[in-house]
């Protein structure tokens, strides 16, 4: 577990997850593009489907921006694939069960629930550059309506 937040300018951590598919997806190989990594607690949560379904909405914008978004959680890859079936999701959902990812990037660890530290996932997103860049972190965001913020900054 760290403390560490990434901040702009830092390089982003390097990853290769499996997706709902079992399919390896690595960060590596989308150098070159936009990348929007979303950290989030639990699929077929309300606010993780939610923010999931905001995501999907917004893709055809965001993909026209260049934009490719990725959806990171502990979760096993079958739930991943209930999850996306089920919300029509259009995006990889990729499955870090053993939390290096999402503690590399900052979005594991201490937070506050219902008013009592406890420690988990802690709602993040990323945005890369296309040469391997953090551009913009955003820790400890809501579900409802980060999609719409996240928007707004990226002119989308």
């Amino acid at each position: 577990m760290s403390d560490e937040r990434l901040a702009p300018g830092d390089p982003a951590p390097g990853f290769t997850l499996p997706d709902a598919d079992g399919n390896q997806v690595s960060l590596s190989a989308l150098r070159g593009q936009r990348v929007i990594i979303y950290f989030y607690p639990a699929a077929m949560t309300p606010g993780c489907t939610r923010q999931a379904c905001d995501f999907r909405d917004s893709r055809d914008d965001l993909a026209g921006a260049g934009f490719t978004v990725l959806g990171i959680s502990p979760d096993p890859p079958a739930k991943l694939a209930r999850f996306r079936d089920k919300e029509g999701l259009d995006f990889p959902l990729l499955s870090d069960p053993g939390r290096e990812v999402l503690t590399a990037y900052g979005a594991f660890g201490q937070k506050m629930m219902y008013g009592k530290p406890t420690v988990g996932v802690i709602r993040s997103t990323f945005v890369i550059g296309e040469d391997g860049k953090v551009e913009k972190a955003y820790y400890g965001v809501k579900a409802t309506g980060h999609v719409a913020r996240l928007r707004k900054d990226l002119g989308v």
